[in-house]
């Protein structure tokens, strides 16, 4: 109900779209690997051999492994990082040549959408712009990093174009090694910018960069993205993801987990608010809810005690969900 918060016990639910099924790290033909480094999920992006390059496999991988995260108190961050030396990832697989972006001949997008013999565009030539099909696989995995509750970072260890670009900016923090390139090369395919990044990228380093970036399509530094606000800091290639870790558990060490979620969850979301009056609402309802919870009163003895707090409340399961803030429209 409106204006009420509701406890979620589950994983959040993936766009219906998309099958709550995933082929993980145990299973040769996986495109990603999760590991765990005490308290710190690592995501790689794990075809090395393809410069980590975005299918939609791969998609389903990192959505079904952000559900995971989730579901998992003993994860309090997650880091996104890429396989080999060489990228991140190197934007879509174009293994498909000229027919890469368009989905109606290819139908690459077949694993992440609902089973149809049909087409969006009838034999009029009008086009059915709710088809499965015509929606974009980078906007869902993009969409699915803004969902997450826990906090996400991004390692970014080398070429992160087109889509390799673009998931990353719903990330909490993104840290470059000294190689990374970004390239947002849409226009020079002769496409636009996808993965909701109209609406994430300005936010982030304003409307100037992001129009020169996504128009000339040019390849970003390192140093560039840092002096923008795109990276949070540059590090040498070997020192990247221990800077990762140190960041994540920076952010969460001596954090409430259920207290982040939601701070994520609220930040994320009143970018986008009409006036301060929805933030005002929001954060009205969650320091009451918050307040009368187990771990508002160990934060509190534990600062006049003087010691690390211990928290014990759970994000899978006493996440309060306040609808009114959280549901977003749907895709049609």
């Amino acid at each position: 109900m409106a204006g009420q918060a509701s406890v979620r016990s589950q994983p959040l639910a993936l766009p219906a779209a998309i099958p709550h099924t995933c082929m993980m790290s145990d299973t040769p033909t996986a495109q990603t690997r999760l590991d765990r480094h005490e308290g710190v999920a690592i995501l790689t992006l794990n075809r090395p051999d393809r410069m980590n390059s975005f299918t939609a496999q791969m998609a389903i991988e990192i959505v079904a492994a952000l559900d995971e995260c989730d579901a998992d108190d003993a994860v309090r961050a997650v880091i996104f990082t890429g396989a080999g030396e060489r990228a991140y990832c190197a934007g879509a697989d174009l293994s498909a040549g000229a027919a890469t972006f368009d989905y109606e001949k290819s139908g690459r997008k077949s694993a992440v959408t609902t089973p149809t013999d049909t087409s969006p565009v009838a034999e009029d030539g009008t086009i059915d712009w709710s088809h499965p099909l015509i929606r974009d696989t980078g906007g869902r995995v993009s969409l699915r990093i803004f969902e997450s509750r826990k906090p996400v970072i991004g390692a970014i260890n080398g070429a992160a174009v087109g889509i390799g670009a673009t998931m990353t900016l719903p990330m909490d923090a993104r840290l470059l090694s000294d190689t990374a390139r970004y390239g947002f090369v849409f226009a020079r395919r002769g496409i636009v910018p996808e993965a909701a990044s109209s609406w994430f990228l300005p936010r982030l380093v304003g409307i100037a960069a992001a129009a020169d970036w996504c128009y000339s399509g040019r390849l970003i530094d390192a140093a560039e993205a840092q002096v923008a606000g795109l990276a949070q800091g540059v590090h040498a290639p070997g020192a990247l993801i221990d800077a990762a870790i140190a960041k994540a558990r920076a952010m969460t060490a001596d954090s409430a987990p259920v207290s982040v979620a939601l701070i994520r969850a609220m930040l994320w979301r009143m970018l986008g608010a009409p006036h301060p009056m929805a933030a005002h609402r929001w954060d009205s309802r969650a320091v009451f809810a918050r307040g009368r919870s187990p771990d508002a009163q160990e934060g509190v003895i534990s600062f006049l005690e003087k010691r690390p707090p211990e928290f014990t409340a759970s994000v899978a399961r006493d996440y309060p969900r306040f609808d009114e803030f959280e549901d977003g429209p749907d895709y049609g």
